[in-house]
């Protein structure tokens, strides 16, 4: 739909005001207000059901050298920039929240259970070594000494110490008890813009509310805030889209933005680890077993993860768990360590990711439609887009939340120019589709004080 020129009408006390307005409670929603906030701004956080997408599903795998994909140079950079903020990233998190985020620095095994899956294992570390990148090959018994309940029948296993875990269920918890530090329910901030003048439904701690997007808000030509389902307004200075698959269906978009995100629906396995077994494994064993991926991430509280699967059908939901998923997992995940067949099966999870056509995030300013009278082409001000992270989103929070606080500074680095939320749109379907005045899209990224 065509931008409206104002915002609806609407009372006081269903208004919340905000520097900042984040659209999706997941960990990268999360990361984005978090770092917002400790610039000094004002944030809310909009979502009716907060943590419960993908992250809920997560298994939190840091894995930038063990995710390389042949052609994905930028994202591998990006991946590679993040890998090295989580160590600050967390430790920030721990000390503003007094809690843990579940962040492991163990290393990560590549194992492979036949022939040909230490070929295709070698083959990979081949692009990866060509990157820079260190990977170095063990001997089955460094391995097993290492991991004595790896299988004595496999194939290889290669030590990656850059790929590390972080739980991300602790994390969103945690991300949530450090913004709500400082705050007063809405009430002690007032003044300072967050929850000043609120009476919402569902406005929690002072910077969440417990609410659907359903479209954005425009006001003199900018993006000027959030209309929710609940009939409420979240008046803003910057509104960052931030809730994955349903950011293209909020309304308001930005005329002829296309948002081409697909969902890619994952099962994953919670299992318990027998006192006599503890623990199962003290790494992260990612495993392909002929030519099948699988991964068993350890937690701290006895459980571990088991995941890898990947398909594009919905089944009968978008949360529907695949028991051919399920067989699969548990099938490989004993072929690598067999004593997962005495573990207990605790939760089966299915979840849909955001992928977008190139595997690489949307995020950034969305560019203008059309260039000012002087030729320069500027951005739609006031919004930034922050979805389409696929496989990485827990991995890539840290140097996402840090692009989305330089762009609210008025800052943009060309590194991640690859990224950005306009390059799947055409100029000729933005003229097609524009049903607003085309002064609307003549404007510079803000700085912090002109917002």
């Amino acid at each position: 739909m065509g931008a409206a020129s104002e915002p609806p009408t609407v009372d006081a006390a269903d208004t919340i005001h905000a520097d900042v307005a984040v659209i999706g409670g997941g960990v990268i929603g999360h990361g984005i207000a978090w770092e917002a906030k400790r610039s000094g701004r004002s944030v809310v956080v909009i979502d009716d059901a907060p943590g419960s997408g993908a992250s809920w599903a997560a298994a939190g795998m840091l894995a930038p050298v063990s995710e390389l994909h042949y052609q994905e140079e930028d994202l591998l950079e990006f991946m590679l920039d993040a890998s090295a903020r989580w160590p600050a990233f967390a430790a920030g998190l721990t000390e503003a929240s007094g809690t843990d985020p579940g962040y492991i620095t163990t290393p990560t095994l590549a194992v492979g259970a036949d022939a040909a899956d230490r070929r295709a294992l070698m083959d990979l570390r081949a692009v990866q070594q060509a990157s820079g990148l260190s990977v170095e090959p063990l001997t089955v018994r460094d391995a097993r000494q290492r991991e004595p309940l790896l299988s004595p029948g496999i194939a290889c296993a290669l030590d990656t110490p850059a790929d590390h875990q972080v739980d991300p269920r602790l994390l969103v918890a945690c991300l949530q008890a450090a913004l709500a530090h400082g705050t007063d329910g809405g009430r002690g901030d007032r003044d300072k813009g967050a929850g000043r003048g609120t009476a919402a439904a569902g406005f929690v701690g002072g910077i969440a509310v417990a609410a659907k997007a359903t479209g954005l808000l425009w006001r003199g030509g900018a993006v000027a805030g959030v209309r929710l389902a609940d009939g409420g307004t979240v008046l803003a200075a910057e509104t960052v889209v931030a809730n994955g698959l349903h950011a293209a269906a909020l309304e308001e978009l930005p005329p002829g933005l296309n948002l081409p995100l697909r969902p890619v629906h994952g099962d994953i396995l919670r299992l318990a680890v027998p006192r006599h077994l503890q623990p199962l494994v003290t790494s992260t064993v990612r495993g392909l077993v002929h030519g099948v991926p699988v991964y068993i991430v350890p937690r701290r509280d006895g459980t571990v993860v088991i995941g890898a699967t990947q398909r594009e059908d919905a089944l009968s939901g978008t949360d529907a768990v695949s028991a051919g998923g399920v067989y699969q997992l548990l099938r490989d995940a004993q072929v690598l360590v067999p004593a997962v067949a005495e573990l207990e099966l605790l939760e089966c999870t299915a979840r849909a990711r955001p992928a977008t056509p190139d595997n690489a995030p949307l995020l950034g300013r969305v560019p203008a439609p059309e260039a000012a009278a002087d030729g320069e082409r500027g951005y739609v001000s006031g919004l930034i887009i922050a979805t389409g992270f696929f496989r990485h989103g827990v991995l890539l929070t840290p140097a996402a939340a840090a692009v989305c606080r330089d762009l609210l500074d008025g800052r943009e680095d060309p590194r991640w120019a690859a990224f950005s939320p306009g390059r799947f749109t055409t100029r000729a379907g933005a003229r097609l589709t524009t049903g607003s005045p085309t002064n609307h899209f003549r404007h510079t990224s803000p700085t912090k004080e002109s917002a």
